[in-house]
């Protein structure tokens, strides 16, 4: 007993050899036509006539996936002959129904409706050129109706599959093209989120690694003289290196995927109300820094709340490196109804630092950069350039409101 296994076989046997299958069609065709021309009454020159003609029908339909429009045209031609050697319909004339749904679902529209056209004449022509004289006129149109029925439903059969041919090659064609598009925008994403780890990245070394060294020296230098100043700095700088960690396996964390549970060790995005825990370390490293508030506080947005701790602690760790002895710097953050301002300043050496993150005193380092994108992706302002008399200062504005 066959399995379905084995069906299923068969199937993908018959689908890939469909000429194979339409050749067996035919030749069961051509022997019914044999037969009919075998056993019909019609004169000897009406059966030899009739030989060529079932065998041209049987070809049609063993070709009519290869070219199914000639195969239209042979149908055509294989009818017009019967009707010029008398050879009466018969089993073969099927190959005519069998083209014109071929064509209805393979061919062009131009094509497809020729074929309907010469199907729904086909009826009235043989009732015409084989009259049943016991019947009245009337009784041959109702019969020639009849006879063209099967030919328009073999035609709206084969352009209902057409359409819904074309209809799945368009939804495949629409998911391929959305796929690419899921692919471009993956890409882009992708990008945006290194580029925003890259960030965030220097921003945790540069700050924290710098005071790191900042107490370090100051360890060294007083480590004889001041055995107390040189615990405080050390205990700043482990202070300053968990601190770093924390922030690192967080940013990590982004990158894999962790342990049930795991993401608990991760600290949370620093914030505004973080900053003056920021300017507290930067002032025990050795930087006096004057912070204010104004305004009522309020809950921000977290784009904007990380983007401004950010910017003043990329501004404090450049004033720090950067601003040579004795310098001293200050904080504003301004709540308005409508945005959150930052003012750094210091009274550093200005437009005459040797370099300013990497860059030139015009403000072109990497750390300027990183901080126009960051206000850049909360649609804020940045300002940043040497102040009058010396020193440096970095405004920005960051809007509320996402801007689209």
């Amino acid at each position: 007993m066959p399995t379905l296994g084995d069906v299923q076989r068969l199937y993908e046997f018959l689908r890939r050899h469909p000429t194979g299958v339409d050749t067996f069609w035919a030749v069961l065709l051509v022997a019914s036509g044999f037969l009919w021309l075998v056993e019909a009454s019609m004169g000897r020159g009406s059966r030899l006539a009739g030989v060529p003609i079932v065998l041209a029908l049987g070809a049609t339909v063993a070709l009519r996936r290869r070219a199914p429009e000639k195969m239209l045209v042979l149908a055509i031609l294989c009818g017009l002959a019967q009707m010029a050697a008398n050879v009466e319909p018969n089993a073969a004339d099927f190959a005519m129904l069998v083209i014109v749904y071929t064509v209805a679902v393979t061919s062009s529209r131009p094509a497809s409706r020729f074929a309907l056209g010469v199907a729904i004449s086909a009826a009235p022509l043989a009732t015409l050129r084989w009259p049943h004289s016991q019947q009245g006129w009337w009784e041959d149109v109702v019969s020639a109706v009849f006879v063209s029925i099967p030919f328009a439903l073999a035609w709206v059969l084969g352009d209902s599959i057409r359409t819904r041919r074309a209809y799945y090659a368009q939804l495949e064609e629409r998911a391929a093209r959305l796929e690419k598009e899921r692919e471009a925008q993956s890409k882009v994403a992708v990008a945006a989120e290194r580029a925003r780890i890259a960030r965030e990245l220097h921003d945790v070394v540069a700050h924290n690694v710098s005071v790191m060294v900042v107490q370090a020296d100051g360890a060294a230098y007083v480590l004889d003289s001041s055995p107390e100043q040189t615990r405080q700095a050390l205990e700043t700088i482990s202070g300053t290196g968990r601190q770093a960690l924390a922030e690192m396996r967080r940013l990590l964390g982004v990158l894999r995927t962790g342990e049930p549970g795991e993401e608990n060790d991760y600290v949370p995005q620093p914030d505004v109300e973080q900053i003056d825990e920021l300017v507290e370390q930067v002032r025990g490293a050795g930087l006096p820094v004057d912070f204010k508030v104004v305004g009522s506080p309020r809950q921000l947005p977290s784009g904007v709340e990380l983007t401004a701790y950010r910017i003043v602690q990329e501004a404090l760790t450049n004033t720090r490196k950067h601003g040579g002895p004795d310098v001293g710097a200050s904080v504003r953050l301004t709540y308005f109804d409508d945005g959150l301002g930052l003012l750094v300043e210091d009274d550093g050496r200005g437009a005459q630092r040797e370099m300013y993150e990497d860059g030139g005193a015009d403000g072109s380092g990497h750390g300027l950069i990183g901080m126009r994108e960051r206000v850049g992706m909360v649609g804020g302002t940045l300002d940043a350039g040497p102040r009058p008399g010396g020193g440096f200062r970095i405004s920005a504005l960051l809007p509320l409101k996402p801007v689209h």
